[in-house]
C-alpha cells in the first residue's frame, strides 16, 4: 500500500482536490492522508465538511502575513514528511500552501503531482503571487496534471517532457458533479434567473470596485425586472464601496460570501455571471450560465475560446454594454448558454488516479484517454 500526502490550505484547493481524495479512497492500493496548512480557516474547515473530509494531520498557522505563515508551513510540513516515508505529494494550484508543500516534497525526494498544472498569464505582476507560485510549481513536479491542451501547451513551452504530462481536463467539474449527486443541487428557479455579481480581486481595488458597482447600480436601476445576487467580499476595500453604492437599491440582495453548496446553487439558478474569480469562471458553464469576466486578462481563456465567456475588464461602460445587450438579445445569450464546458467531463480524478497507479503500482491499467 502506497502512502499519499495531499496537502492543502484553501477554499479552492479543498473543492479541487476533494473528488481526487474520495477517487483514491476507493483503491486498496492508497492510503490517502489529508493535510490542511491552515492557510485559510473558517472558510477551509466549512469546506472540508461539505465534502465530509476529516484532515489527518492539521498544522498550526503562524503569524500574520504571508511570509510568517510560509515559513511557519514550510517547517510544520518537512517534519510531517520526515515521519512517514510517504511515496508522493500531491498539491492543486497555485496557493502558498501548494508551492511548499511541493517545495518540502522536492526537498525529501519525493515525486510531487501538480493537479491543475500549466495556467499561465506570463505576468508575474497579475495575478500576484500566484503566477510566480505556480510556475516554480512546474520546476519541481514530477507529474502535471493540466487541466486543457493550452495548459499543456505551456508546459511544453518551458521544456517539460511529454511523459511527464497527462491532460485530465479539470477536477471542479468532477467536484461539482459530487455535489449535485450527494448534495441534489440543480436549478430551482423559474424564469429568467439572477445576475450573480462576485469580485474581489486587488487590480480592481480603487476606482475599479466603484466603477463597476456604478455599473451594477445603473443596471438595476434600468432594468427593475433584473434581480442581482452579490454575494460580498469581506475585505473592506470592497465591502465598504459596495456597501455604500448598491445597499438600499431594491433588486439587488447583498449578502456575505456563499458557503461552497450555496455557491453552486447560486449558479445553478443564475441567468448571467459577472465575476473576476478563476474558479466560476471553470465552474459556471457546468450550469449552462454565460460569464462576463471582469478582468482584462485570464489564466482560463478556454471559456473565451469556448465561446461561453467575454473578457470585458471592470470597465462601466462594458459592463453596462454587454449585460444590456445581452438583456436585449435572447438569442445571443442562447448561443453563449449551450456552449459544451471546455474544462472536462467530470472523469478528471479518474484520469489522475489511472496515471498515478499506472507509476506506483505494478501491472495497473493503462490510463483513461480525455473525452473529446
Amino acid at each position: 500500500m502506497q502512502d499519499i500526502l495531499i496537502v492543502s490550505g484553501t477554499r479552492p484547493e479543498i473543492i479541487k482536490l476533494a473528488p481526487l481524495y474520495h477517487a483514491l479512497r476507493a483503491f486498496s492500493w492508497a492510503r490517502v492522508h489529508w493535510l490542511h496548512t491552515g492557510q485559510h480557516d473558517e472558510m477551509a474547515i466549512q469546506m472540508l465538511d461539505c465534502f465530509t473530509i476529516r484532515p489527518d494531520i492539521v498544522l498550526h498557522r503562524e503569524g500574520s502575513t504571508l511570509q510568517e505563515f510560509s515559513a511557519g508551513c514550510r517547517r510544520q510540513i518537512d517534519g510531517v514528511l520526515q515521519a512517514k516515508d510517504y511515496a508522493l505529494v500531491i498539491v492543486q494550484g497555485d496557493t502558498e500552501s501548494a508551492f511548499i508543500g511541493a517545495l518540502a516534497g522536492f526537498y525529501r525526494g519525493l515525486p510531487v503531482a501538480h493537479v491543475e498544472a500549466g495556467l499561465r498569464t506570463y505576468n508575474l505582476a497579475r495575478p500576484f503571487p500566484e503566477e510566480g507560485l505556480r510556475q516554480m510549481i512546474s520546476r519541481l513536479a514530477r507529474f502535471h496534471f493540466p487541466p486543457t491542451s493550452r495548459s499543456r501547451t505551456a508546459l511544453r513551452s518551458e521544456g517539460i517532457p511529454d511523459e511527464r504530462i497527462h491532460v485530465t481536463g479539470n477536477t471542479v467539474v468532477d467536484a461539482q458533479h459530487w455535489t449535485c449527486t450527494h448534495h441534489g443541487v440543480r436549478r430551482r428557479t423559474t424564469g429568467r434567473g439572477h445576475l450573480l455579481v462576485t469580485f474581489h480581486r486587488r487590480e480592481s481595488w480603487g476606482e475599479g470596485v466603484r466603477g463597476i458597482c456604478r455599473a451594477i447600480a445603473d443596471l438595476a436601476r434600468q432594468n427593475p425586472g433584473l434581480q442581482v445576487l452579490f454575494p460580498v467580499h469581506k475585505n473592506p476595500v470592497v465591502r465598504e464601496p459596495v456597501q455604500a453604492l448598491l445597499g438600499g437599491i431594491a433588486n439587488i440582495q447583498l449578502s456575505d460570501p456563499l458557503d461552497y453548496m450555496d455557491m453552486q446553487q447560486a449558479l445553478a439558478d443564475a441567468w448571467l455571471l459577472l465575476t473576476d474569480s478563476g474558479g466560476l469562471q471553470e465552474e459556471a458553464p457546468t450550469f449552462g450560465v454565460p460569464v462576463l469576466v471582469l478582468r482584462d486578462e485570464t489564466e482560463r481563456p478556454e471559456a473565451v475560446q469556448a465561446g461561453c465567456a467575454l473578457l470585458i475588464g471592470p470597465s462601466y461602460d462594458a459592463i453596462v454594454s454587454h449585460v444590456t445587450r445581452l438583456l436585449g438579445d435572447p438569442h445571443a445569450h442562447r448561443q453563449m448558454a449551450q456552449v459544451h464546458s471546455p474544462f472536462g467531463d467530470g472523469q478528471a480524478c479518474q484520469r489522475i488516479v489511472s496515471v498515478l497507479a499506472s507509476h506506483l503500482v505494478p501491472a495497473a491499467p493503462m490510463p483513461l484517454p480525455l473525452a473529446a
